[in-house]
């Protein structure tokens, strides 16, 4: 019985997230929607309403579960293709229609992540570089920051489509490290999307996944480093104070 219970006991302090080894900390990179804002039921209802008015699917409305599998987190080019194999232009047209709709929805609707503004704080006590990094076309990433009162906070903000490649490929976090000057190494990433997750892993950085909308299991087939369900969680300031105690040189 006590073998049983030591066991137990070194599997939760192996499994507590760490993120020591970033130590000492020069930046954090955050993805937009669904990291920042909750905005992922705006665009899927903005999708929902305009696919159907076309007859995508023989007129039945896309699912939740559709969305979240093919459309959440990638770049506007690959949904057009998804969505509009045979005629790419017109898918163009339709993603620009649709994000015209999502920017009328977020000026009234968009709502920020529980704790953005405690982590906003830790980050500048601390005199952290940050960036932006999404693959919102550029009206939409700067609406969000600004109605979120982020924009003096962000000294950089890079699109999936400044790069040669969007998420979930490296380039756009490569790029913000180039931009900021600083080591992946000593780099953190902040994500909701499998798409963003795998960009930021593939850049060589440890990324904390948000559960805002899309599936746990989903999620971690991406390889974060851990999972929180929003920036009030206590998993990320056990692993911040830890974090901070590294850097200090604390016992």
């Amino acid at each position: 019985m006590k073998r049983t219970l030591i066991c137990a006991f070194i599997l939760c302090v192996s499994s507590t997230p760490s993120l020591s080894g970033l130590a000492p900390l020069e930046a954090v990179l955050f993805d937009v929607d669904g990291t920042l804002c909750d905005s992922d039921p705006l665009h899927y209802y903005a999708f929902r309403e305009l696919l159907q008015e076309i007859g995508f699917n023989g007129g039945v409305p896309i699912t939740e579960d559709f969305f979240v599998e093919n459309i959440a987190g990638k770049h506007n080019e690959d949904i057009a293709t998804l969505l509009f194999p045979d005629d790419h232009p017109r898918g163009v047209k339709f993603l620009e229609d649709k994000e015209a709709m999502f920017r009328r929805f977020a000026k009234e609707q968009v709502k920020p992540i529980d704790g953005i503004y405690k982590l906003r704080k830790w980050i500048e006590d601390r005199g952290l570089k940050r960036a932006a990094v999404t693959n919102a076309p550029r009206l939409n990433a700067e609406l969000m920051i600004s109605i979120l009162g982020l924009s003096d906070f962000f000294d950089y903000v890079v699109l999936g489509s400044d790069c040669d490649r969007a998420k979930p490929f490296p380039d756009p976090y490569l790029k913000a490290l180039e931009l900021l000057g600083v080591s992946k190494d000593h780099t953190i990433v902040f994500e909701d999307s499998v798409s963003g997750i795998k960009a930021g892993v593939a850049a060589g950085m440890p990324v904390i996944g948000l559960t805002t909308r899309n599936p746990e299991h989903l999620l971690m087939q991406a390889k974060p480093t851990f999972l929180i369900k929003d920036y009030e969680d206590p998993k990320l300031w056990a692993a911040l104070e830890e974090l901070d105690k590294k850097a200090t040189g604390s016992a």
